[in-house]
């Protein structure tokens, strides 16, 4: 790795351990802008079409975070009202929000179209029904994509698969071309103006996202076809990152992601591109720092039990993710045990790793779990009556 991050940096990490009390989770903003300005360069080299990247807020929605992220000129992925006033906040434009979601309240469409954010990702025909509604109401125009499901597997764990036919987002082209389109007109307070997908979430097979613009290439020719022209393609997001070797690649592989829609996406070069990411942008400048409460062995089995539980993490235990997990004292031993690391949940699911090699482990040591930048804090309860974990800035 070329640069040592404060949230790889191990003696940093340490040195502060009298300031803060764990389990909390510490984040690396020099790192988030790094890899935003990562993004932001590979995409300009790329992408020659208008272009705009969103920043998805239901990865990480802490508000210093935020301003970061805003900063740097991205828009805001919503997928909440509550959200929405997250990003305008933060001072996000409204015409760089876009609003996605399957169930959106009639007060959040009220929300969005006050406030004159850019576009809605729409999910079925009776939700635009719906915002057509709300937006006469409102006197205003509602500019919206069409979310498809282009059946395409994302290879990746099925809990954060989200563009086959078994999953509950968006409609099918041939349905929007059949029942929807032909009536667009009689819509009146509406602006159909592109079509929308996002087939997954932890992405590293980049013959999914080529699939996606053979997809795409077919169904914007189509509209063509039916003298059908739209101004904007959104491809979503779903960028993976490396939990395993998060030091050797604190910021992803955003040269290959654009260079594979440059490559394959066949589109006029007036339509505007839009992305949506969100876990390749912060998840590997967060860590959630834990100490070790007991150590016991049970069947010859060692449990390392850490003050972190599942309701401050929840990916193990919702996706059987795995995220590496560091010791942060020095170990005076070359001796290793293999331990399971667990919290205190009353769940037997609340699990963050099993059989791992770490050094010899004792009551009152220090574990840093990387790669918890994303789905992180945003996810945390308070199960067992346990407080909300905090969050601090490295820098």
């Amino acid at each position: 790795m070329s640069k040592l991050y404060s949230v790889f940096d191990h003696a940093k990490i340490f040195s502060i351990l009298h300031k803060v009390a764990t389990p909390c989770y510490l984040y690396d903003t020099e790192l988030i802008g790094d890899t935003i300005k990562a993004a932001l360069s590979y995409c300009k080299k790329y992408i020659k079409n208008p272009v705009q990247i969103h920043y998805a807020i239901k990865a990480n929605n802490h508000p210093e975070l935020l301003q970061v992220i805003k900063n740097s000129s991205l828009g805001a992925d919503c997928v909440s009202g509550g959200e929405i006033n997250q990003a305008l906040r933060s001072g996000f434009e409204p015409q760089q929000i876009v609003f996605a979601g399957v169930g959106k309240f009639d007060w959040e469409i009220k929300l969005a179209l006050e406030e004159g954010i850019y576009a809605f990702n729409v999910e079925s025909m009776q939700e635009i029904e719906v915002i057509n509604l709300i937006a006469g109401g409102c006197s205003k125009i509602a500019n919206i994509f069409i979310r498809i499901n282009p059946n395409i597997d994302a290879k990746t764990h099925k809990n954060i698969s989200t563009g086959t036919s078994l999953n509950k987002f968006g409609v099918s082209f041939d349905d929007i071309l059949l029942h929807f389109l032909p009536f667009i007109d009689k819509f009146r307070h509406i602006k159909f103006i592109g079509i929308h997908y996002h087939i997954g979430s932890q992405i590293t097979n980049m013959q999914v996202y080529r699939d996606l613009c053979i997809q795409i290439n077919e169904n914007y020719q189509r509209l063509i076809q039916a003298r059908i022209n739209i101004t904007d393609i959104n491809v979503g997001g779903g960028l993976g990152v490396d939990y395993q070797l998060a030091e050797r690649n604190p910021i992803t592989n955003f040269n290959e992601y654009f260079k594979e829609f440059a490559n394959n996406l066949s589109v006029p070069k007036s339509v505007m591109i839009h992305f949506e990411l969100g876990r390749s942008i912060v998840a590997q400048s967060g860590i959630l720092l834990s100490s070790i409460i007991y150590i016991k062995t049970t069947n010859n089995i060692n449990f390392a039990i850490i003050d972190a539980g599942m309701n401050d993490l929840m990916r193990p235990a919702l996706y059987g993710a795995k995220h590496s997990i560091k010791l942060l004292e020095k170990s005076d031993s070359n001796e290793t045990y293999s331990y399971d690391i667990v919290g205190p949940i009353c769940e037997s699911t609340d699990i963050f790793a099993s059989q791992v090699e770490m050094p010899i482990l004792k009551r009152g040591y220090h574990l840093m779990i990387q790669t918890c930048g994303a789905y992180g804090r945003v996810l945390a309860n308070t199960y067992n009556a346990r407080n909300l974990v905090n969050e601090y800035l490295l820098n």
